[in-house]
């Protein structure tokens, strides 16, 4: 009787087969263990990478970039609804579409549920940029994420989200891939136009604010998790800040999103009332484009706003601004800091202090590449070609941004503002906002009106 072999696996094929699948188990193991802050910074480096590359190897190329600028039917058909201008979106909802898809796909997300999702929420960023895009409303400053969180908030809160939507409301990977990008615009060489006056009003507000803002918190008995995220948007740069403060001490998200709507809901009379008063108080331009800069949440709403101002205001306003964007990094790692520390001591009085590797663990990783960016593109790209490319990347970082703002308000809702620990961090917010406004324009005045030291040359 012969002995058959046929369906059987041999003792080296199944050591073969063994390290195969134990290979791939380590593949996808590593994909799966990567952050979505590395994500971010894999997909943001990717694209001002290519983009690079492409100006440098072609000087003086002139990129085209989305337009959404109308003020009336004619243009809105001819101009932003053009094919031209529609195959350009098109493009790039492809590109980043692809992108995300691999990033979700390896992080063993749902792709099949995230690519539909994905393209609904795109094309409600897109809209939202066309009706901030029209001439009335870009006049009175009222800019695309008003839109981009309104169209969210009434998604989530008047109808019953399919489960596709969900898995692509990704609000935090969205934003984080955006502020990589970011990095391309805040240069250091144009924080030090600001000179002394510039840095001190950052490092001073924010560090008093910020402290103001948790006790404030405290106060009123909201627990120091909401308290940090609480405080890092208000006294930094809104949401940016608000994810950079929940990375680092690993915040609920919920409790992000209700922070994050809070950011955008509290901003929209500040954009209106703002420049009204500094007009009608007679503030002088410079003061005025500092306080801007100092209160309000993102380099796109300090811009609105300062333009209705003038253009000093919105020099000194976009150069406070991004003074104060510098400092997600500090931020980021006194916070994550701070909070290790405060964790430790809780659980053990006795506890050693954690070492860097904690720090590190919970250190936001994404905030490096925006780091890093920054210092590329304020020391090491000439400035012609950061010129050449600036328009192109800050059009893809606004999409990006425009994906997050839907997202949020798709996360987010109404009820929870009152619900969640009895509408107090909604109260806190509000007070320490108020505190913000005041604080900032003293100190607006001290450092720029030309008392504490000469009035900086900004024109």
């Amino acid at each position: 009787m012969s002995s058959q072999n046929h369906g059987t696996v041999t003792p080296s094929s199944q050591v073969e087969i063994s390290l195969t699948e134990e290979s791939a188990s380590i593949k996808k193991s590593f994909f799966s263990s990567l952050s979505e802050d590395i994500w971010a910074v894999w997909i943001g480096g990717l694209l001002i990478a290519a983009i690079l590359a492409f100006a440098l190897f072609n000087q003086g190329y002139k990129f085209t970039t989305v337009s959404y600028q109308w003020s009336n039917a004619e243009e809105l058909l001819n101009n932003v609804l053009s094919v031209k201008n529609l195959l350009l979106i098109i493009l790039i909802a492809i590109v980043f579409g692809v992108l995300s898809s691999i990033a979700i796909l390896l992080s063993s997300g749902n792709v099949k549920k995230f690519i539909p999702g994905f393209l609904s929420i795109f094309l409600f960023g897109i809209t939202s940029l066309i009706i901030a895009g029209n001439k009335s409303i870009n006049y009175y400053g009222i800019e695309y994420v008003v839109f981009a969180l309104v169209i969210g908030l009434l998604l989530n809160n008047l109808t019953s989200l399919p489960s596709w939507l969900k898995e692509a409301a990704r609000s935090e990977f969205f934003i984080k891939t955006g502020l990589v990008i970011l990095g391309t615009s805040v240069l250091f060489t144009d924080i030090i136009k600001a000179g002394l006056p510039g840095i001190l009003q950052s490092i001073i507000v924010v560090a008093v604010v910020w402290f103001i803002a948790l006790w404030i918190a405290r106060k009123l008995k909201v627990d120091d998790e909401f308290g940090v995220i609480l405080a890092s948007a208000v006294s930094i740069c809104g949401v940016s800040a608000a994810i950079v403060a929940s990375g680092a001490i690993k915040g609920d998200k919920k409790k992000l999103s209700y922070i994050t709507t809070l950011v955008l809901l509290v901003a929209i009379p500040m954009l209106i009332i703002q420049p009204w008063l500094i007009k009608k108080l007679g503030i002088p331009e410079i003061v005025g484009g500092a306080w801007l800069g100092g209160t309000l949440d993102t380099t796109a709403s300090v811009t609105a706003a300062a333009q209705l101002v003038g253009p000093v205001a919105l020099k000194a306003g976009v150069i406070i601004k991004f003074s104060q964007n510098v400092l997600i990094g500090v931020a980021a790692f006194f916070i994550a800091s701070w909070w290790a520390l405060r964790k430790t001591a809780q659980k053990d009085e006795k506890a050693q202090k954690p070492g860097l590797g904690v720090v590190w663990e919970r250190f936001p990783k994404f905030v490096l590449g925006f780091i890093a960016v920054s210092l590329i593109f304020s020391f090491l790209v000439p400035a012609e070609t950061t010129r050449q490319v600036g328009g192109l990347l800050n059009s893809l970082r606004t999409i990006w941004f425009a994906l997050a703002f839907v997202s949020i308000g798709l996360e987010a809702k109404f009820s929870d503002l009152i619900k969640i620990q009895g509408g107090r961090p909604a109260l806190a917010f509000i007070i320490a906002q108020v505190f913000n406004i005041i604080w900032t324009l003293i100190f607006a005045y001290l450092l720029f009106g030309g008392y504490l030291f000469p009035v900086p040359d900004i024109k």
